[in-house]
């Protein structure tokens, strides 16, 4: 899986909002917070909003805060509403792909793989990371010899 800088900033601009707590924060503090382009997080904070993720409200007292309690938005909620679905294969989903000869079971893998990314952000919620509170399964794969290999 590629994370985008898109994913990254949108996580990581929540993480600012779940830390932040109650009330409007400003998406320039946000930015800067995380050193993200404000043009690039204004874009992303528009489809959060849009996915139910954030809440907004104009003006001087204004800004984002989360819609729902950290603890009830998942990692993959958030990589969906920026980028769409966890794993496609050339744009489609991977049950829509039909292989031929050797290739014929190809398929299997590559729903296999989406539902592997699944077990891991689809359990990992916003406030897991904040506190650094990962379930132990998922603790366990950080630690396995190959976890920090870069191949």
């Amino acid at each position: 899986m590629r994370v985008t800088a898109k994913v990254d900033y949108a996580v990581r601009a929540l993480l600012e909002l779940t830390e932040a707590g109650e009330g409007p924060i400003k998406g320039e503090r946000i930015a800067q917070a995380q050193e993200i382009p404000l043009k690039f997080l204004e874009n992303i904070l528009i489809d959060l909003r849009h996915a139910g993720i954030v809440r907004a409200q104009r003006g001087a007292d204004g800004g984002y805060w989360l819609a729902r309690p950290a603890s009830e938005v998942t990692i993959g909620e958030v990589i969906r509403a920026v980028e769409g679905p966890l794993a496609s294969v050339r744009g489609e989903p991977p049950e829509d792909m039909d292989y031929q000869g050797a290739a014929e079971h190809l398929r299997t893998v590559w729903i296999a793989v989406r539902a592997s990314l699944r077990s891991v952000v689809d359990e990992l919620t916003l406030a897991d990371v904040a506190s650094d509170r990962m379930p132990a399964r998922i603790r366990r794969l950080t630690e396995a010899p190959d976890a920090w290999s870069r191949r």
